[in-house]
């Protein structure tokens, strides 16, 4: 049974008791990501996440890595265009531990001038690393198709002129805009004691202060037909595919998902089947649904050799017309719901899994819900809910992006 309550100073938190456990998956999830920022602020939202690790008002980085060690658990974070989440999993007596470091680390990081530096060549290589993989690289030039030169088509990690430019007052100016409690959720599950959760979030994060309501996220619509091309001396061509989707929460999420296991989510789809294993043209092929705040998109990958990228992009236009014209086999369709439902079972095993479930569902909709709720909506969703979601999904003119020895070919290729 799920337990959520909130602070005076409007932080939430909602919490899931798995005595069975050992562990405790603990997150602080901030309602703040790429697509908060406005252009010249891209990028600041994951230099945050960064800089927070190197060093609090009463903690080094060194004793932070320190004491991450010596409770031997997990402690990270990540940046989305949604969300900030700062994560820990450690066992049920490290809780109070945890608590405090992440807390420190969200409320108190040091943004030390010199670290600052340090970490902005971090950053800067981490930029550079994501230049070097093409496959990245292409879903990267995709989002930039789909949403153009909107908070929600520039790149999460940002640019390296900008990120090369920002000062330490840019990165306080923002934080002191966006990081406030009633912008925050702290989400855990595991073992732990409800009472004494509520005191050390009451004693680390009950005197945080608001500061201005930063403005919500908009939403975007995808583009249609819009191409980008990159000429990369590769080996591989890499050919991306995007299609307008459903936003975070929505409700034919789960007919997108059982579409995207038929059509190239899974080794038994039609594109898998029939471009790896039946013309051996690809290694890697897959179709996967994408969900944030605001945006949401369907995507086609494959890794083709440049000889062979028309062929796979024609192949792939004729399973598409195929799912269309003919829908889905009863058998498809069972066996797709099947692998959805035994996947969330699975899932529910892992306290990581449950917490960030828990966490991102709170912050961006406002509400949770239970693993029954789930496991409903699969069961009644229908084939022809299905196939509705596929002629509005697959049934749009996808955006194009390519990257490899002769992508700028790729311009006039019919879609």
């Amino acid at each position: 049974m799920t337990e959520q309550w909130t602070l005076p100073n409007g932080l939430r938190v909602v919490a899931e008791p798995l005595p069975y456990l050992r562990s405790v998956s603990l997150g602080i999830w901030c309602h703040v990501g790429s697509m908060a920022e406005t252009e010249d602020e891209n990028g600041l939202s994951h230099f945050i996440e960064h800089m927070v690790f190197k060093g609090t008002k009463s903690r080094s980085s060194r004793m932070i890595a320190e004491e991450t060690d010596i409770m031997g658990g997990q402690l990270n974070a990540f940046t989305a265009r949604d969300c900030t989440c700062f994560y820990a999993r450690v066992i049920d007596e490290d809780l109070p531990r945890a608590v405090d470091l992440l807390s420190d680390l969200v409320l108190h990081p040091a943004m030390d001038a010199a670290e600052l530096e340090k970490e902005r060549g971090v950053v800067l290589e981490e930029i550079a690393m994501d230049e070097d993989d093409p496959e990245d690289l292409a879903g990267e030039l995709l989002t930039r198709a789909q949403y153009g030169d909107t908070p929600a088509g520039r790149p999460i990690i940002g640019t390296a002129a900008r990120v090369a430019a920002y000062t330490r007052e840019d990165l306080l100016a923002y934080r002191q805009r966006h990081y406030t409690p009633a912008n925050t959720v702290v989400a855990l599950s595991g073992r732990y004691d409800r009472k004494r959760v509520e005191e050390l979030v009451e004693r680390f994060m009950g005197a945080w202060e608001n500061a201005e309501q930063p403005a919500a996220i908009a939403p975007q619509s995808a583009r249609l037909g819009i191409r980008e091309l990159r000429e990369k001396d590769t080996e591989q061509l890499h050919l991306c595919l995007g299609y307008p989707g459903y936003t975070y929460g929505d409700p034919r999420s789960t007919a997108l998902t059982i579409l995207s296991t038929v059509y190239g989510g899974a080794v038994s789809s039609r594109l898998f089947q029939r471009i790896r294993e039946d013309l051996g043209m690809a290694y890697s092929v897959y179709s996967y649904p994408g969900a944030q705040e605001g945006v949401g998109n369907f995507t086609v990958y494959a890794g083709v050799s440049p000889k062979n990228g028309r062929k796979v992009l024609a192949e792939i236009e004729k399973e598409r017309k195929k799912l269309l014209w003919d829908g889905l086999t009863e058998k498809e369709f069972t066996e797709a719901k099947n692998q959805l439902r035994v996947g969330f079972l699975m899932g529910l095993e892992s306290s990581g899994s449950r917490m960030n479930a828990l966490g991102r569902r709170l912050l961006i909709l406002g509400r949770t819900r239970s693993p029954e709720e789930v496991l409903q909506d699969i069961d009644r969703t229908t084939r022809d809910d299905v196939m509705a979601v596929a002629a509005e999904v697959l049934g749009a003119q996808p955006c194009l992006s390519v990257v490899g020895r002769g992508a700028e070919k790729y311009a006039e290729v019919a879609l």
